[in-house]
């Protein structure tokens, strides 16, 4: 699986659809910033149960617009086969040649799942209703998806997905390389060959980065808790400290052979560009 630091690897940023004008006005910033460190696509991330649809598409072909390469995701949760087929023929009306298809979160309050329980039939039907139209990307989680009762179990879902036509996996982020290694190797000897590009969250907020790693089960190993947790309000010695994690971690997967790199911006520019030089990328 080894390559060379920039051979054949694959670099992408996430962004979420902004909520205002303004947001939107500096998303488009953002994205001038990034292109410049030449990622192969941004993707865009699509709310629960599509309540971002409109913003997704709009956002992936704003992108499109300023010359590079966007990747809507698609989660399958809370929706009906009938609403998925509309989205996915949008998608493809506008020439989009590339999905992230995910099972997604239940918005709050609505207990039924919808039509599709799986990523795996997400990624069935997109192949059922578009052939091999769409490259496909899904999600891999090293640490296991929070709701796997097994590790076994969670590494038969995420094959499950691969055999369903996925062609290229995202991981949730990690702060953990061992965890990203084992990972690989144990998808590698259950046959499954499609690249498994490790996930990357830059930290710059302590507190909302253990929000978000509590709902979705990365862990925050305790050495790097404790040591956020100690400096309290100094935000600039949170950040410098979470960007040597960060770099560190991204130099170890690099090196170990990961396929590339996808970081998740926040639709923030600053922290992947600062993150890019000091990776020489």
């Amino acid at each position: 699986m080894a390559q060379g630091r920039g051979a054949g690897r694959k670099f992408s940023f996430e962004f979420y659809p902004p909520k205002t004008a303004e947001g939107a006005a500096k998303l488009q910033q953002t994205v001038k910033q990034l292109g410049q460190l030449g990622p192969d696509f941004f993707s865009v991330t699509f709310g629960a149960g599509g309540s971002t649809r409109e913003g997704t598409l709009a956002t992936v072909l704003r992108i499109r617009e300023a010359g590079y390469a966007g990747a809507p995701h698609l989660s399958c949760v809370a929706s009906t086969r009938a609403g998925l087929a509309e989205v996915i023929q949008e998608y493809r009306a506008h020439g989009i040649r590339h999905i992230v298809a995910l099972r997604g979160d239940l918005p709050s309050g609505l207990a039924a799942a919808g039509e599709f329980r799986y990523a795996s039939e997400l990624v069935a039907f997109i192949r059922e209703l578009t052939g091999d139209w769409f490259h496909i990307e899904v999600a891999a989680y090293p640490e296991y998806h929070p709701q796997a009762r097994k590790a076994q179990q969670d590494l038969a879902a995420f094959k499950a997905k691969v055999d369903a036509g996925a062609n290229a996996a995202i991981t949730q982020y990690f702060y953990n390389p061992d965890a990203y290694f084992h990972f690989v190797d144990q998808a590698q000897a259950m046959g499954i060959q499609v690249p498994i590009v490790p996930g990357i969250m830059p930290i710059n907020n302590f507190t909302q980065l253990a929000r978000f790693s509590d709902a979705c089960g990365a862990e925050i190993p305790r050495w790097m808790r404790l040591k956020l947790e100690g400096y309290g309000d100094d935000v600039a010695s949170i950040k410098a400290f979470g960007l040597d994690v960060v770099t560190q971690l991204c130099d170890r997967l690099l090196e170990g052979g990961a396929p590339g790199l996808h970081v998740y911006t926040m639709n923030q520019a600053g922290p992947t560009s600062t993150l890019w030089q000091r990776l020489g990328l």
